[in-house]
């Protein structure tokens, strides 16, 4: 399937990796790492998976939670004091996990070189007013997640998260990637508009996305676009901006997944309660609908999956069409990252995958 889609055009290069019961059973790779020089996808070539990050990311913060360095409905300002300000002081981590923070988008132009500065961008979001109650409401907080749940690690553990993620959460999962490895990464590049979307909303809703996305004031543009960032620009690479830039082979992300589900991770109880749906509805953000648990989307508009995986599948897409995916019950761990950008809506390559992959469950 995945020659398929790469001799079709619809991918240009990808890697996908499936686990069954802590077995890989699929580690696949192809096409084409660098559209620019030809340069074939090996079986190890990295690629930056953008949100696909942010289960990564948070899993830091709820492994600092497992080890009792804060709770989930501490209130923020008790780790991080001058969060405190303009009526966020009873923002709880939680509200932080499940996008209800109020802080969706920075308020004022950020630049690249500023976003690789993670002691400013605490300094900032810690001196913003939140844009609905905290805990009220969520929308997606597309690249301000980040921020904000790294300065909880380094305040809680003393470590910066890239460096607690390499340490704690996987070796092979890099928030920030060497100036010399840089070449080697697979190159984003962007795929031709799609005709039609093949997901399944209204076209009223199709419309209301489409505008908000086009709209530089709304809150979709505000919190997807600023920081700007190629994310083949070393400036971004480098800094491993964390609600985005995770760098990884498709089969290190499964296999984050797969200790996930296996309960190496984290406890299975454990992963059962961070999953476990918090917030569904119409997002702030987005538009359409979202579900989320702790840092971990659940099935929704945001994360079409197959009837099957619905009940209880849990992950994370990115904006490149990438996708990891966990499920308890399957015993499942599946990841897909590609270098070829899809618009989101429409974009099927992650769904084939998935419903491939629990079809061969049987």
């Amino acid at each position: 399937m995945l020659a398929d889609s790469v001799d079709s055009g619809r991918d240009l290069g990808a890697g996908v990796a499936l686990y069954v019961d802590g077995r890989c059973v699929v580690d696949l790779w192809g096409g084409v790492a660098d559209e620019r020089t030809g340069r074939p996808w090996s079986s190890e070539t990295a690629c930056v998976v953008f949100s696909a990050t942010k289960p990564v990311t948070a899993t830091a913060l709820l492994l600092a939670a497992d080890r009792g360095r804060l709770a989930l409905d501490d209130r923020v300002a008790e780790h991080w004091p001058e969060f405190a300000a303009h009526g966020k002081e009873s923002t709880t981590v939680e509200d932080v996990l499940t996008h209800r923070a109020g802080l969706p988008a920075f308020d004022r132009p950020i630049t690249p070189e500023e976003a690789a500065d993670a002691d400013a961008m605490a300094t900032q979001l810690a001196g913003q007013s939140p844009e609905w109650e905290p805990g009220r409401e969520h929308g997606y907080h597309a690249l301000t997640f980040g921020w904000l749940v790294g300065e909880l690690v380094r305040r809680c553990t003393g470590i910066p998260v890239q460096r607690f993620v390499a340490e704690e959460v996987g070796a092979d999962l890099h928030l920030g990637v060497p100036a010399d490895r840089i070449p080697a990464l697979a190159r984003i590049s962007a795929g031709r508009p799609l005709k039609a979307a093949d997901r399944q909303a209204d076209e009223q809703t199709l419309a209301r996305v489409v505008a908000a996305a086009q709209d530089p004031a709304s809150p979709t543009n505000r919190s997807t676009a600023n920081p700007p960032g190629s994310f083949n620009k070393p400036v971004v690479l480098e800094a491993g901006w964390p609600a985005a830039g995770l760098v990884c082979t498709a089969r290190a992300l499964a296999d984050f997944y797969r200790r996930l589900v296996d309960g190496t991770l984290l406890a299975r109880g454990s992963v059962r309660e961070v999953v476990r749906e918090r917030v569904r509805g119409p997002d702030r953000t987005l538009i359409s609908e979202t579900a989320f648990g702790l840092g971990f989307m659940r099935p929704s508009a945001n994360m079409w999956l197959p009837e099957i995986a619905r009940p209880h599948g849990f992950g994370h897409p990115g904006a490149s069409g990438a996708l990891g995916l966990g499920d308890l019950e399957a015993g499942l761990a599946f990841a897909y990252v590609p270098n070829l950008t899809r618009p989101a809506l429409g974009d099927r390559r992650a769904f084939a995958l998935v419903e491939a992959a629990y079809a061969a469950l049987g």
